[in-house]
């Protein structure tokens, strides 16, 4: 017990009228000043009292902080003398000091993340997966250079080059870690996140903790703890010390892309801290740690708080968010906070569990009510006709499907996977489940459909209910798997055949007027009428060639009814009068196949003069 401050109380022999436990608590006292003096000006090469090695590199002020200690639990000084007030100041002293090696300890090895196969290495090949599975609907990662060269590669995080992506893509022998291995629980739990040595540390500096009635401060400073392992998870963020502060923080200025890339890391950095949360917690009780057994469960809990407050103020920051754009990353984090809850929650107990779950709710709610609105933004959207970036235009859109009808069923088919969220959100705030949502979505597209059509109308009956045949078909595409129950997909598909039939009457049924308005005179057949039926036949067919039916089993189903409604009557024509077969433009076979031609869209122009 102190064995270097005995020493030096034996080389300093006390002056008259002192103590011998006044002059130990001199010496001691002026080792602990020393200490400070010289921690504060830098001198010195080891100014902690264990090296990062968790070796103890000062034991002279170990020993004098022991002395301190041991004087304090022999009561050597009433505490209303001069040397008791001197040995209360030594004491706060001694553990001011002693509880600055926690801050500077490392408990914690978090270098086994790093290398080829470690986080750094994950995180980019995560950027690059992620541009390369994104397609059209989140384009936001990667992006060509400005240089526009094919060599380079930017990401969120710096430059890449293709090479490197090749690398990053491509596993040669042993395969380096992904995301997907960092976020399996059995990989981290694989990993010796405790540096071993440090046990031994907390142990000493706990017990002289405890000895000196210090524990209150002990467990404050755990607060302040470093952890390594989850501020490397942390930066994944890569954002500033704000996060731990009480400023209020937004991210509703940030541009869908940005914020796109800012929720991707969030979401790989919440699950991240889950997993090493629970792997931490198995090793650290799975350990001997002597004294430090006492304080084990505070100290984990200190550290996760701190990460897990960060990850909410994160996810606050987007709770002011009501941008359309960016509904399906928030209600992605929405889902990702509420399915880490368990395991962000399983190290804290009593009163600390309250709060963070508290926090947690809290967020979830406010995330819950930015999404609602977002989600009513977007069905305003969608009635008033303005997506995004595209109106109500007709130009270049023909009877095709139009951009609005599009972007309405891209909206849907990216919330049917969050449909369970949906209907969670909808449920705490009683309102609409996910198949109400989508009734309504499309219930507001519809009307501005009907406006549309009208406009193709002025080409012709016909063109507009090709255009709404087209447009209801897509609708029904798109969202007859998303939605449960019968009645809605027969409806619609009554409104294709409904628009597929009132397209046949309208733009064919003057083409097969021509023959049959031949009269019921006995007179011979004139080459006039079969001219007549061939002018209407090909204005019709060049009106309607290059119209756009995208899918494939509505555009089958198109010529067939065409084809049944004009073939059919002419080849009867022919056949009551053959003399007229020899000089007709068309058999039935090869007009049959003309009309098997329809709906190509600009490809099909110029097949047939």
């Amino acid at each position: 017990m102190g064995a270097a401050a005995g020493k030096a109380v034996g080389d300093l022999a006390s002056s008259a009228g002192t103590t011998r436990a006044e002059d130990r608590l001199a010496v001691a006292e002026h080792v602990i000043v020393e200490f400070g003096r010289r921690r504060m000006s830098g001198d010195g090469n080891n100014l902690g009292i264990w090296d990062a090695q968790a070796t103890c590199a000062n034991k002279s002020v170990l020993a004098a902080i022991d002395e301190i200690v041991f004087l304090k639990e022999m009561q050597a000084f009433p505490m209303a003398t001069a040397a008791g007030r001197r040995m209360d100041g030594a004491l706060r002293a001694a553990m001011s000091h002693l509880m600055e090696e926690p801050l500077s300890l490392r408990v914690w090895d978090g270098s086994q993340l790093e290398g080829r196969s470690g986080l750094c290495f994950a995180i980019e090949k995560l950027s690059v997966s992620m541009t390369m599975t994104a397609g059209v609907s989140s384009p936001a990662l990667v992006f060509l250079t400005d240089s526009s060269t094919t060599s380079t590669v930017r990401t969120n995080t710096g430059e890449v080059s293709l090479s490197t992506i090749d690398e990053l893509c491509t596993s040669c022998g042993s395969q380096p870690a992904g995301p997907d291995d960092f976020l399996d629980g059995k990989f981290l739990g694989e990993l010796d996140l405790i540096c071993p040595g440090s046990l031994s540390v907390l142990h000493d500096i706990s017990l002289r903790v405890i000895r000196a009635g210090y524990t209150k401060e002990l467990l404050q400073t755990f607060t302040s703890a470093p952890c390594d392992v989850l501020e490397r998870f942390l930066s994944i963020l890569q954002v500033g010390c704000s996060l731990e502060t009480d400023e209020a923080i937004s991210y509703e200025n940030a541009e869908w892309w940005t914020a796109e890339d800012m929720i991707r890391r969030w979401i790989l950095a919440t699950k991240l801290v889950g997993k090493a949360l629970v792997a931490m917690q198995m090793q650290l009780h799975a350990q001997s740690n002597g004294a430090f057994d006492r304080f084990k469960d505070e100290y984990l809990m200190a550290i996760a708080k701190r990460s897990t407050f960060i990850l909410l103020r994160f996810a606050d920051g987007f709770t002011s968010t009501h941008s359309v754009e960016k509904l399906i990353y928030v209600l992605e984090m929405y889902e990702v906070l509420g399915s880490a809850v368990p395991s962000l929650i399983q190290v804290f107990t009593g009163q600390r569990k309250e709060l963070v779950s508290r926090q947690v709710e809290v967020v979830l709610a406010k995330l819950a009510r930015a999404l609602k609105i977002m989600v009513g933004s977007l069905i305003t959207k969608i009635r008033t006709g303005i997506s995004s970036g595209t109106q109500t235009t007709t130009r270049g859109v023909g009877a095709g499907v139009h951009p609005l009808t599009r972007y309405t069923m891209a909206y849907v088919e990216s919330l049917a996977p969050h449909r369970g969220a949906l209907d969670l959100i909808g449920s705490a705030e009683g309102v609409d489940s996910f198949d109400d949502l989508v009734s309504e979505l499309i219930a507001s597209l519809e009307p501005n459909l009907e406006e549309i059509s009208a406009l193709r109308g002025a080409q012709g009956g016909g063109m507009r209910h090709l255009f709404l045949a087209n447009n209801t078909s897509y609708v029904l595409q798109h969202a007859a798997s998303l939605l449960r129950g019968d009645k809605w997909v027969a409806r619609c598909q009554g409104r294709v055949v409904q628009h597929m039939t009132g397209y046949v009457e309208a733009s064919w049924a003057p083409v097969v007027a021509c023959l049959e308005a031949t009269g019921t005179g006995t007179g011979k057949p004139t080459v006039k009428i079969l001219a007549k039926f061939n002018s209407a036949l090909e204005k019709a067919y060049s009106g309607h060639a290059r119209c756009k039916v995208p899918d494939p089993a509505l555009r089958e189903a198109l010529r067939k009814a065409v084809s049944d409604k004009v073939v059919a009557v002419y080849d009867t024509y022919l056949l009551k009068h053959p003399k007229l077969q020899k000089s007709a433009k068309y058999t039935a076979d090869s007009l049959a196949a003309l009309l098997s031609e329809l709906f190509e869209g600009e490809d099909g122009e110029g097949r047939h003069s």
